[in-house]
C-alpha cells in the first residue's frame, strides 16, 4: 500500500521524490526475491496470511510498465502463487476454505502482469477466478459468504445460505472485488462486471460506513453479519477493513463513466449525481438525480459541448417495470434489455438532455442452496427486516397478490424507501444503524393459494426448485381474471405432466383460481 501511495503520488501529482523512493523500493524487493527458488516462493505463499502480500505483483508491473526495467516485471511473477494460479487459470475451482483477501488482489496483479507480456493464463485465471465468486460467493447485498466460523475465508461453491453467519461479508473483500470488475471490464466489456459493481456498491460499501460526522473515527465496518438478528458494530479505523474503508467511497466516482478507447464512446455505468468533464472532447456532462434513493429511478443527464458520440447506457439487471430513455424529451426506440447497454449515437448540442427513467420495483432473490431462504431488494438497494428475533422470521407473500403481480401489493409501503412485511419494518440495509436485522428470511407457502382461496394442494416445486406459485406469478401482470385463470391451468398441465400433480388436485386448483376474483 505504501508503494502504490508513492506510485500514485508520482502519477498524480508529478511528486519526484515519491517515484525515486518508489524505485529503490522496487528494488529493494527484486534483490530480495528475484534470487529466490520457485519452490521456496511457493511455500511462502502457500502459508496462511503469510501470502497476504495485497497487490505486490501489481504495482510491480506497473513499475515496469513505467520504466520497462525487465526485473520489476520478473518480480512481480515472483509473487504468482503457483497453487491457485495453475488451478483458476483452466477453470478449477479450489478456492473452498482460502483465504479471500489474501487472493482477490492477486488476480488484479495478474492482469497487470498479462497486460505487460500478454501471456495469457494469467487473463484467464483473472477471468475464471471471477466467476467462481460471482455468484457462486456472493449474498444478496454483493458481500462475499465465507464459513460462519471464520469469515475471512471463502466458502463452498453455491453455499450461501450455509455460511450465514456474525463474520461475514469482510469490508476489505469488497474492496478488492470491486477493483478487479473494473478492470475486468476494461478488458471485456461485459456488462456483467458491472452489474456486480452496483450491487456491491449499493449493498455492501453504502452500509459499510455509518452515518456520522467525525474527524477521528469514520465509523467503519469490518464485516456486514447476515446471520438472522444481527447487528453491525462500527469503528475499525486501524483494521485492514478501516484502511480500505476510507478508500471505499470514491468508488462512488471512479466508475460512473469510462471512454472507450478511440474517445468514440461514452459508458454511463452507474447512476448518481456527479459531473464529468471531458477536456479532450470538449464535453461536460452533468448527471442529476436523487438515485438510488429515489424509487421514482429518475436522472438526468444535461450535456454541454457539440458534437458526434455515442452514449451507452446501462441497463439495470433489477429493472422490471421499464427503462425509458428520451432525449430532449422525445422517447428513443430501444431494446433495453435488463443486464445488458443502449446506445445513442447522435450529434450532439449544448443543452441536450437525456432523460432516463427506471422505477424501482421490490423483488424477491433466491439463495442458492436453499430457496426457499430468500432476500427482498428494491431496486438495486438490498433491503433488510428490523427485528430483535434471531432466528429466521417467515414471511408469505403470494396470497396477496393481485392480477398485477407485483410484489409491493403484497407489502405495506410506508414511505419513499420503507415498507411493512409480515408486520416488521422493510428497510434499506443503507440505513446505518446498529438496529438489529434480517437480510434473509424464510418463504413459507406450503399449499396453493389465490386470495383468500386455499386450494388445499401441495405448492410443489419442479427440480429446479421453482415452486407452482412461483411459475405461475412469473407470467404476471394478467390482463384480467379470464387470463390469470387460463395461465393457472395451463401451468397446471405442465405439473401434472411432470408427475407435480394429479388431476383431481388440478381441478381444485384451477377452481380455487376461478373462485378468488382478483383485483388489478
Amino acid at each position: 500500500m505504501i508503494m502504490r501511495g508513492l506510485l500514485d503520488a508520482y502519477q498524480h501529482a508529478g511528486n519526484q521524490q515519491a517515484l525515486d523512493i518508489v524505485l529503490k523500493m522496487g528494488d529493494w524487493v527484486h534483490s530480495r526475491l528475484g534470487h529466490l527458488p520457485r519452490a521456496q516462493l511457493d511455500r511462502m505463499w502457500g502459508i496462511y496470511i503469510a501470502g497476504e502480500y495485497n497487490g505486490m505483483n501489481a504495482v510491480m508491473a506497473d513499475l515496469h510498465a513505467l520504466t520497462g526495467k525487465p526485473e520489476y516485471l520478473a518480480t512481480a511473477k515472483c509473487f504468482d502463487n503457483t497453487t491457485l494460479l495453475t488451478a483458476t487459470a483452466p477453470n478449477q475451482d479450489k478456492l473452498n476454505s482460502k483465504h479471500a483477501n489474501q487472493h482477490i488482489p492477486q488476480f488484479i496483479g495478474y492482469l497487470s502482469i498479462y497486460e505487460r507480456n500478454q501471456e495469457r493464463h494469467y487473463y484467464n485465471a483473472a477471468v475464471n477466478f471471477w466467476d467462481m465468486v460471482v455468484p457462486y460467493r456472493i449474498f444478496t447485498d454483493g458481500g462475499l459468504a465465507g464459513p460462519t466460523d471464520n469469515g475471512e475465508l471463502f466458502g463452498e461453491r453455491g453455499v450461501i445460505v450455509g455460511t450465514l453467519g456474525t463474520n461475514n461479508a469482510e469490508t476489505c473483500c469488497n474492496y478488492n472485488m470491486l477493483k478487479l470488475s473494473r478492470a475486468l471490464f476494461f478488458h471485456t466489456a461485459n456488462p456483467k462486471y458491472m452489474q456486480y459493481y452496483e450491487r456491491a456498491l449499493y449493498g455492501q460499501i453504502l452500509a459499510s460506513r455509518q452515518h456520522a460526522d467525525s474527524a477521528t473515527n469514520p465509523l467503519l465496518t469490518y464485516f456486514i453479519p447476515m446471520r438472522p438478528g444481527a447487528s453491525r458494530s462500527y469503528g475499525n479505523l486501524g483494521t485492514c477493513c478501516g484502511g480500505t474503508g476510507l478508500e471505499s467511497h470514491t468508488k462512488f466516482q471512479d466508475s460512473i463513466y469510462f471512454r472507450s478507447v478511440d474517445d468514440s464512446t461514452l459508458y454511463v455505468n452507474l447512476y448518481l449525481a456527479s459531473e464529468l468533464n471531458w477536456a479532450e472532447k470538449g464535453f461536460v456532462i452533468k448527471q442529476s438525480t436523487n438515485y438510488p434513493a429515489d424509487p421514482a429511478g429518475v436522472t438526468t443527464l444535461t450535456v454541454q459541448g457539440k458534437g458526434r458520440l455515442a452514449v451507452k447506457l446501462r441497463v439495470p439487471y433489477w429493472v422490471e417495470k421499464g427503462f425509458t430513455v428520451r432525449v430532449n424529451g422525445d422517447e428513443q426506440r430501444l431494446d433495453a434489455r435488463p443486464g445488458e447497454y443502449v446506445t445513442i449515437n447522435r450529434q450532439w448540442r449544448r443543452g441536450d438532455t437525456i432523460k432516463i427513467t427506471m422505477p424501482f420495483t421490490l423483488r424477491i432473490e433466491k439463495a442458492l442452496d436453499i430457496p426457499t431462504t430468500q432476500s427482498i431488494a428494491y431496486g438495486p438497494v438490498p433491503m433488510v427486516a428490523k427485528s430483535d428475533e434471531t432466528t429466521f422470521r417467515e414471511f408469505s407473500f403470494y396470497k396477496d397478490f393481485t392480477l398485477s403481480g407485483d410484489l409491493t401489493r403484497a407489502v405495506t409501503q410506508t414511505a419513499p424507501m420503507t415498507f411493512t412485511a409480515g408486520g416488521l419494518p422493510l428497510v434499506p440495509l443503507y440505513i446505518n444503524n446498529t438496529d438489529r436485522y434480517h437480510a434473509y428470511f424464510h418463504r413459507v407457502e406450503p399449499t396453493i393459494v389465490f386470495g383468500r382461496i386455499d386450494s388445499g394442494v401441495p405448492n410443489t416445486a419442479r427440480p429446479d426448485s421453482v415452486s407452482f406459485l412461483d411459475a405461475v406469478w412469473a407470467r404476471a401482470p394478467f390482463k384480467d381474471q379470464g387470463r390469470f385463470v387460463s395461465t393457472v391451468g395451463h401451468t397446471a398441465d405442465e405439473w401434472v405432466a411432470a408427475g407435480l400433480m394429479t388431476r383431481a388436485q388440478k381441478v381444485a386448483v384451477v377452481t380455487a383460481a376461478a373462485k378468488a376474483r382478483l383485483p388489478r
